[in-house]
């Protein structure tokens, strides 16, 4: 249908003989570690990479009507589909012919539903396109959808909206007592969304109105985010919505409305319908997208390994640099680490924050849920954890459930929360490093990256 720029299909593993070398030295390496590694669907998988990276070919699965890049297909599981169709009819965009028509997709942990076994969040992805007689009339078509869908999302009984970003400060302001740059995005909470006006100070400490028609000319960063139950299985999460706008002239140019037309290698689409939008913006993702993208993910990974220590998203994105960069062994074993069951912990780390946003004061939501969702969490620490560790991560997550069900514990069990995340993130932390340094020659790409040096 399209085709994406082209990956490099490397010779270590584009024949069967050295893929069955591959194949070994990703079981030695993982055998190592304690990874449980499947050798026949390792290499089923380097198989599939190599026969189909080579053409950047979109797929649709016929089933279930989603469709996405090759690759990305590889890893996403259909089993959940209709529960992330049901939160996408929450977070997405409704087409408005002949202005607005949109392809909602799955992103993150979600598109790639096969080796995440424990995801946290619902990321979703969608491509916004406004047809209007100039790039004005867009952005206030734009400022008006996005004011629509948070007011008519802002609580129910199975959601709330947390906050969305639109916009960026015009120049240097102090919010709620924290510094913000020029340009740095706006985030909205619900009642500002309604009033259409910020309160902030400028650096001098004199006083400034931010107005939301009036951000509307630079929407920048355009995410939605909110926190999302689900009753009959006695879950919630946090669900995203990041927005990729596109202005039409008459002219039939197509401009990004943040200055950049995002590629699609990491989206799952969902309904086959939006084909035709998905096709037409495809054309326009300039050939060197992979090279920008892998950039853009690199500067991401050096961040994670670096400023702010997080070895699991680290290894999320250097799975996705190594599946389009060629690297598929390193990718396959990479792969294989999101299956096990110390990665519950990063479900920890995500499912307890929403769990506080889903019982902040003025939430509508059902405590049984949030109830039958602490307990879930409780058990799946205990179930990978032991000693110390568990006594203390189990402490503060019994006292967050103790004060789900009681009033005016918010501050204790913010606390209780924070300091949950901060025992799931160490164990997410420790589980990624070690195992990511036994492979030898990912040991030596975290140290390139890290050191701000030439991957290629």
């Amino acid at each position: 249908m399209t085709t994406a720029p082209e990956s490099p299909t490397p010779a270590t593993t584009a024949d069967p003989e050295a893929r069955a070398d591959a194949v070994a030295g990703l079981i030695e390496s993982a055998a190592r570690m304690g990874v449980e590694m499947n050798e026949v669907e390792a290499e089923r998988w380097l198989a599939a990479m190599t026969a189909q990276a080579a053409g950047g070919d979109i797929v649709v699965d016929i089933a279930s009507g989603v469709y996405g890049h090759r690759v990305t297909m590889l890893d996403f599981e259909p089993s959940e589909l209709e529960r992330f169709r049901e939160i996408g009819r929450l977070v997405g965009f409704e087409d408005r012919p002949p202005d607005v028509t949109t392809a909602l997709a799955l992103s993150g942990s979600a598109a790639q539903s096969k080796i995440q076994s424990f995801p946290g969040d619902a990321d979703f992805f969608e491509r916004v396109h406004i047809t209007a007689p100039t790039r004005t009339e867009a952005t206030r078509i734009l400022a008006d959808l996005m004011r629509h869908k948070a007011l008519t999302t802002r609580a129910g009984s199975t959601f709330r909206l947390i906050e969305v970003k639109f916009g960026g400060y015009p120049f240097d302001v102090v919010r709620d007592g924290r510094p913000f740059k020029a340009g740095a995005p706006i985030a909205w909470t619900p009642e500002e969304i309604d009033a259409g006006v910020i309160t902030v100070q400028r650096p001098d400490g004199g006083e400034a109105t931010l107005v939301w028609d009036d951000v509307a000319a630079e929407p920048g960063w355009c995410k939605l985010d909110w926190v999302v139950a689900d009753p009959l299985r006695r879950r919630v999460a946090n669900a995203s919505n990041m927005l990729d706008v596109t202005w039409e002239a008459p002219d039939g140019s197509i401009t990004p409305l943040d200055g950049f037309l995002d590629p699609y290698f990491q989206e799952v689409y969902l309904e086959a319908g939006s084909i035709p939008l998905f096709t037409r913006l495809a054309r326009e993702v300039a050939a060197d997208a992979v090279d920008d993208y892998v950039e853009q993910l690199e500067a991401e990974v050096r961040k994670y390994l670096t400023k702010e220590p997080n070895y699991g998203k680290a290894a999320r994105r250097m799975y996705n640099v190594f599946r389009l960069t060629g690297r598929y062994a390193e990718a396959a074993y990479v792969r294989e680490l999101f299956d096990e069951p110390a990665t519950v912990l990063y479900q920890v780390w995500s499912l307890t924050r929403s769990l506080e946003e889903a019982a902040a004061p003025g939430a509508v939501l059902d405590v049984e849920t949030c109830l039958g969702q602490a307990d879930a969490l409780a058990v799946a620490a205990a179930g990978v954890l032991e000693g110390e560790a568990e006594s203390r991560i189990l402490g503060h997550l019994l006292r967050i459930r103790d004060g789900l069900a009681r009033a005016g514990a918010e501050a204790a069990r913010s606390a209780d929360v924070e300091a949950a995340r901060a025992e799931a993130m160490t164990g997410v932390n420790e589980y990624f490093r070690s195992r990511l340094e036994a492979r030898p020659e990912v040991r030596a790409y975290m140290a390139t990256v890290a050191a701000g040096g030439d991957t290629a």
